[in-house]
């Protein structure tokens, strides 16, 4: 018995070994290839990537075969080329999960292949490619569709409004899939679609609600919308401790794909696609809405940030690796944040936001005690999630989801904004600016200097320099509103708001009594309010929340 499970444990070892010097020199010819100056250098580069698939046969990948191919075709070798590139265009799909066909058709195929597209092999090889193209977005959209069947549901505008509401509380149209791991199209606009990746827990169950956390990816200027994902890019790597304990608390993860003008940070074109993706989410499975969270990476971070600065109703809370806690787009009010949560997850060597301003910001926050924490990791850079010793923060973050819910109905509400797309926090809603009235005392801009920032000298080594600047940038004039209520009385002060609404909530108030409503100390309603059916359903449509549901709404001009 011994004998047989030490051979198993040498074939094991000689299988790693393998994989690894297949990767060991399959990554020396790659940088050969980058070094590379001329036909030699070239020459060298493919030497060594066909010296692994001859040594290691059983290890070659897609990527290995791309990589060969298009040094072949630089050099002219023809037959070498198409010898690489016929298995890869056959390839159902390589070790990140895409498709052969992509490689012969994509973006690039052109210019990388430039010395083959006189060839009749190469039209040989389009064409089948484009084939297999037609039948992977056939199966791709059958397999959405799938993602989105429901049960059928239908409410009734004339139905009783308390049971109207029961309805819309308790509905569950869901079913079962039959995925793990689904890739969703995204109509960006009439011209343009992305997508995202939504990985379900390994059981789930409709009859069950979910925590959902979105993650966003950071390098937003170097990334290009896609209009499908696959699993393997987005499940390992960098995320793989997202992945682990998602799949330890039965967290739903969401991968969002952006790109230069179509983000979560700047320009503001894309700011809606995190908010709509969740609606689309939320018809097709069974979301806990007050378990709905964001977290990301560096850019992404900052995005997470953002929604948290401009946008955070749908949420209950927001984390950040390696943040710049900072709006791109306009104005950043950080007092914004005592409407949710931050955890920001930091490191001592980034160049994206340094230390000291971490120290200054977390300071501040403290000043207006806020529900923020921040995390600092010394001895890493920037790209923190690249190590295992990310992993603890990673719990950190599921920690936190597990406890945290979002209360729907705060009993206080602080805003502040200056772009009127964004003049919506949970019952305070459409917001209009008056920016022309001169600013109440208390409304008044928080921020301070950052001094020092670290940088990448020549020599890739980091370096401090001297620097002033401000941490946020007010570049529109702003309006604020605070708002507390209890035993049905609403007390609202304004500065540069021309005019908003206030949604009511059954969990709010008493809707057989009588409220009344204060704006800067002046009585603007005393009486009962009336269910209003048709704010109930247009609001269920437009997020397809189940918990912050408005059954009234009373608009004020100030």
């Amino acid at each position: 018995m011994r004998y047989y499970i030490t051979l198993s444990l040498l074939l094991v070892c000689l299988l790693v070994n393998g994989q690894e010097n297949y990767s060991t020199l399959t990554q020396k010819a790659l940088e050969t290839m980058w070094k590379a100056k001329d036909d030699t250098g070239y020459q060298k580069a493919l030497d060594l990537y066909e010296s692994a698939f001859k040594i290691y046969p059983d290890s070659i990948d897609g990527t290995g075969l791309y990589k060969a191919s298009v040094l072949a075709s630089e050099l002219k070798n023809a037959d070498k080329a198409f010898k690489y590139l016929t298995p890869l265009a056959k390839m159902k799909a390589d070790e990140d999960g895409y498709p052969g066909w992509d490689y012969i058709i994509g973006e690039s195929s052109k210019s990388e292949y430039k010395n083959l597209l006189d060839d009749s092999r190469w039209n040989t090889l389009v064409q089948s490619a484009l084939q297999d193209k037609k039948l992977f977005y056939k199966d791709l959209k059958e397999i959405q569709d799938e993602f989105f069947r429901t049960k059928a549901q239908s409410f009734d505008e004339k139905e009783n409004a308390a049971k109207l509401y029961s309805q819309i509380k308790n509905s569950s149209p869901y079913l079962a899939k039959k995925q793990q791991n689904y890739s969703v199209l995204f109509k960006v606009n009439d011209s343009t679609n992305t997508s995202y990746l939504v990985h379900l827990p390994k059981n789930y169950d409709p009859g069950n609600k979910y925590p959902v956390l979105f993650f966003l990816h950071g390098a937003v200027r170097n990334n290009v919308l896609t209009d499908y994902q696959m699993p393997a890019e987005n499940l390992g790597g960098w995320n793989r401790f997202y992945t682990k304990y998602a799949d330890l608390n039965h967290v739903i993860l969401v991968f969002p794909k952006g790109g230069k003008k179509y983000n979560w940070m700047t320009p503001d074109d894309g700011f809606f696609m995190v908010p709509e993706m969740l609606k689309q989410i939320k018809k097709a499975i069974n979301v806990d809405d007050n378990k709905v969270f964001i977290s990301g990476h560096s850019n992404g971070a900052t995005g997470s940030f953002s929604y948290l600065m401009k946008q955070p109703g749908s949420f209950a809370g927001f984390y950040g690796f390696n943040t710049f806690p900072k709006v791109f787009t306009g104005g950043t009010f950080i007092e914004n944040i005592k409407n949710r949560s931050f955890i920001n997850f930091s490191t001592d060597q980034d160049y994206y936001y340094p230390p000291n301003a971490n120290d200054d910001f977390t300071q501040l926050m403290k000043d207006i005690k806020a529900d923020y924490k921040e995390q600092r990791y010394n001895g890493f850079p920037h790209w923190f999630p690249q190590f295992d010793e990310s992993e603890p923060a990673v719990k950190t973050v599921f920690n936190d989801l597990k406890s945290r819910r979002r209360n729907p109905f705060p009993k206080e509400i602080t805003w502040e904004y200056d772009d009127n797309n964004y003049g919506n926090i949970d019952w305070i809603s459409d917001m209009k600016l008056d920016t022309l009235q001169p600013k109440a005392q208390w409304h008044k801009a928080l921020n301070f200097k950052i001094t020092k920032w670290l940088q990448y000298d020549k020599n890739d080594s980091l370096i401090t320099e001297n620097v002033n600047k401000n941490a946020f940038d007010f570049p529109r004039k702003s309006g604020k509103i605070k708002a507390i209520y209890a035993d049905q009385v609403f007390k609202i002060e304004t500065s540069c708001i021309q005019s908003f609404s206030l949604k009511l909530s059954p969990e709010m108030i008493n809707p057989d009594k009588k409220l009344k409503v204060f704006i800067n100390g002046k009585l603007y309603f005393n009486g009962k309010i009336k269910y209003d059916r048709k704010l109930m359903l247009r609001n269920f449509e437009n997020n397809r929340d189940r918990e912050q549901i408005w059954i009234s709404s009373l608009h004020f001009k100030v």
